[in-house]
């Protein structure tokens, strides 16, 4: 299981480490509308999971940021972020910062997504960091468990990783 930390302290994960080469775990999410979203909606293209705490913070601003700017070069491939921000702070965010080709999803409801892929921090109620590409199948291609939730994700490899699933 992955291991991480927050703000330097120790910190519990719900659920079972996703690892590359299985087939990433169901989960159900929340669109801005309050749809519902699962695995099965992004089947069929390359997707870029993105996972934050709070899209409300710097480092999270940052990653977002930096993924919808990637997202427009990709071209077919979904970019989602999650996290467990309500989804009307998360559509109020992206309005006010212009953020429009990543897909904001809510894992706020039932902690779907977090125990699902293993990034549920207990204590918090948030979901730690941590970057997934997943095949048009489903397959994991890319995992990253950032091991300080407060620090920044590796960004290249798993845009490299996406761009090797278009070739």
């Amino acid at each position: 299981m992955a291991s991480i930390t927050f703000k330097g302290g120790p910190v519990t994960l719900v659920g079972q480490e996703v690892k590359v080469g299985e087939q990433a775990p169901d989960f159900t999410v929340l669109t801005n509308g309050l749809e519902e979203k699962s695995l099965a909606d992004f089947k069929g293209r390359a997707t870029i999971i993105s996972v934050i705490p709070s899209i409300d913070t710097g480092v999270c601003d940052a990653q977002t940021r930096r993924f919808n700017e990637e997202s427009a070069k990709l071209g077919d491939v979904n970019v989602l972020t999650i996290s467990a921000d309500l989804p009307f702070a998360q559509a109020r965010w992206c309005g006010a910062n212009g953020i429009d080709k990543v897909e904001t999803l809510s894992d706020h409801r039932d902690m779907s997504f977090g125990e699902a892929f293993g990034v549920y921090i207990k204590e918090l109620r948030l979901l730690a960091r941590s970057v997934f590409v997943l095949d048009e199948n489903g397959k994991v291609v890319f995992a990253e468990y950032v091991s300080e939730a407060t620090n920044h994700p590796n960004y290249e490899k798993p845009i490299e990783a996406a761009k090797a699933l278009l070739k």
